[in-house]
């Protein structure tokens, strides 16, 4: 948050410095600003805010994918004259550990049509997700240990 803060003041700088207020012009002082804090945070260890924006991004476009499946297979599922579902609760044990990254993924998980989550455990092992169709929790389980949340341990850790 704060390589952003620092992104957003060193772009108003540019525009400032330029004397050319206009939305281009901003827009190219902010890649310019982000492309130095790159070049800067990379030497002293820390993970660069270029790469930490592209992991952000790629959990977004992970959500948005997923967004669209699971919209298409409860459609397809309402539509069919013979609904078999097997709605349920399954526990999914957790390796996020911060407070962020339980809440994160409990939305991501809550946002996909389909699946909601109901509750966290008091020892924040475990959560706890319901199914439209649960009857393959094991399968559910892996794609958000695989998708989700290894995605929020990359972009977050």
């Amino acid at each position: 948050m704060i390589a952003f803060v620092f992104n957003l003041l060193l772009a108003i700088a540019w525009v400032a410095v330029t004397g050319s207020a206009s939305l281009h012009n901003l827009v190219l002082g902010f890649l310019l600003a982000a492309l130095s804090l790159a070049i800067i945070r990379e030497p002293f260890g820390g993970k660069g805010y270029l790469r930490r924006a592209s992991l952000v991004f790629s959990l977004a476009l992970l959500f948005l994918k997923e967004l669209s499946l699971s919209a298409w297979r409860v459609t397809l599922t309402i539509l069919s004259p013979d609904m078999k579902l097997k709605p349920g609760i399954f526990a999914f044990p957790l390796t996020v550990t911060s407070d962020f990254e339980i809440t994160l993924l409990a939305n991501l998980i809550t946002l996909t049509p389909g699946t909601l989550s109901v509750d966290v455990s008091t020892d924040r092992r475990t959560l706890y997700v319901h199914a439209l169709d649960c009857s393959e929790p094991e399968t559910a389980k892996r794609d958000i240990a695989n998708g989700f949340e290894r995605k929020i341990m990359e972009a977050f850790r």
